[in-house]
Order: structure tokens, then sequence, then C-alpha cells
């Protein structure tokens, strides 16, 4: 079955490649993230983008509640990270914590079918961790070798699987059941993790989980208060963007300039 063009083409047997553990995980989140939905809630439709959120009032307050803890936690926190660490010391960590997810990247790309994607990911993490010092410096990008983020929900969507519900989680923020279920199973094949836990530091692997989570905000956090400054219902507009952003990701097009709010009738047209 074929169910994107261009270099995301997948044609396998799905019966083949779901392992036990995946197929659990993936069907655990989408239940328990739908127990308590309104399924009467229709759809709603941004352009080509179906947005499913039966569980808007829930989502709101949650939205809300992250948006508390950011003014006292985490934005105070990212701020005070960029006042001690220079932009090139900051650039130098974000391209090591994508170094050490080129095998997610890989692994993805090649269940996506995309084997150009995969011969990129292959080549940036050779020669990134070799001569870019461990991935500190992204020596194939330069090179004109992008960096393309891959995850396993973008793999899921490849495949055909759904969004699901829209869900807005503690701390971690908006996602969808889908893309929550290919972030886990990420977490549990990552090769670091594995590793990690085998000789007993796991404290090491969620060090970087907290890192990376540091570095997400740290992108994130301009684009976040200009939405917020710019909308009309914040909710809307975040979620809008969210959507728009991951079906970008999904058809490998460039991601970083998306800021968009929901979009708003032309009543002069209607009348």
């Amino acid at each position: 079955m074929t169910t994107l063009t261009g270099n995301k083409m997948f044609a396998w047997n799905k019966a083949s490649i779901y392992k036990p553990r995946i197929a659990l995980c993936i069907a655990a989140m989408l239940c328990l993230s739908s127990c308590a939905a309104d399924f009467k809630k229709e759809p709603i439709i941004e352009g080509d983008i179906v947005i499913y959120d039966p569980l808007e009032d829930q989502n709101r307050n949650m939205l809300a509640f992250n948006q508390s803890v950011d003014r006292v936690l985490i934005n105070p926190v990212v701020k005070g990270y960029r006042a001690a660490t220079p932009q090139p010391v900051r650039t130098g960590i974000r391209n090591f914590l994508r170094n050490l997810r080129s095998p997610i990247t890989f692994a993805n790309q090649l269940l996506q079918g995309d084997l150009r994607g995969a011969g990129d990911a292959f080549v940036r993490a050779a020669v990134n961790t070799t001569v870019g010092v461990g991935g500190i410096f992204d020596v194939a990008g330069h090179e004109g070798i992008e960096y393309e983020p891959e995850d396993f929900g973008q793999t899921l969507a490849v495949w055909g699987v759904g969004n699901g519900p829209y869900l807005v989680v503690p701390i971690l923020g908006p996602s969808s059941a889908r893309d929550y279920a290919g972030y886990f199973v990420d977490s549990f094949a990552d090769p670091l993790r594995m590793y990690l836990f085998n000789i007993n530091h796991e404290e090491i692997y969620y060090a970087k989980l907290g890192v990376d989570y540091l570095d997400i905000r740290e992108s994130l956090i301009d684009v976040l208060n200009e939405l917020e400054a710019s909308s009309i219902d914040y909710y809307a507009s975040v979620r809008s963007t969210y959507y728009q952003r991951r079906q970008a990701m999904i058809y490998d097009l460039d991601a970083s300039s998306i800021v968009a709010g929901p979009s708003i009738p032309d009543y002069d047209e209607e009348q």
C-alpha cells in the first residue's frame, strides 16, 4: 500500500514489520488517550489537515496549567540557559544531541522506504562523529547534507496511521496520540538507552533527556511567545501550528518557519 508520494513510499507488508511490543504500545496509547473522548465531536478541517480534538476541554485546561509552569519554572530556566551559554555553544549542544539520535533517524528512514534519506543520515553520522568531533560540529551540513528529523510518529504517518486524538500532556505539551506513541517507541528502541541501562548508568540517559527537553524549549520559546502575543485564541493557534509543522516534517518540508494560527473565515465572501 502506498500512502505518500515523493521519497516516502512504503509498500511493504506491515504485518511483517510490526513487533508485538510496538503494536501493544501503540494500541495502549490510542486507547488510553481516547477513553474519555467525546466521539460525537466533529473533526476540524484546516486546509488539507484533519484535526480530531475530542478532549478539547481537558486539553485547554492542561494548556493553561502548562503556561503557568512555563511562566514560573520553564521559561526562567530557558532564559538562564541562554544567558549562561553563548549561541555557538548552544548550537554545538544541539548538533551533539542530533548526532546521538542518528540511529533512530536512520532506522525510521529505512522503515519509511526513504533510502536516500537513510543514506544521508548514515553519512551525516559518520562525518560528524569523526570530523565533527562527536557531532559537536555539523560538518556534513556545511557540505550540503542537511539534518532531517525523523521519528516513529512520522513513520506511522507514512504507513497510513492517522493522527488520532489531539493531546496536551503536562510539561511535554501538545501532540497527537500517534506521535506520542511514536515517541515512546523511539525511546524504547534507542541504542543509547539500551547501552546505558545495560551498564547500569540510567542516570546518564535521563540527564540526556533533560538536556533534550531544554534544547527543544530553547528553540521554541521565541516562536511560542510570538504566537501567544499575536493570537486571539492561543490554544487553537498552538494546535494549528503543531499539525502544520508535523505535516511539513512528514513530507520532508522545512517546518522551522511555520508559525500559524487557525484560519479566519472571510465573512465578506460568504455574504
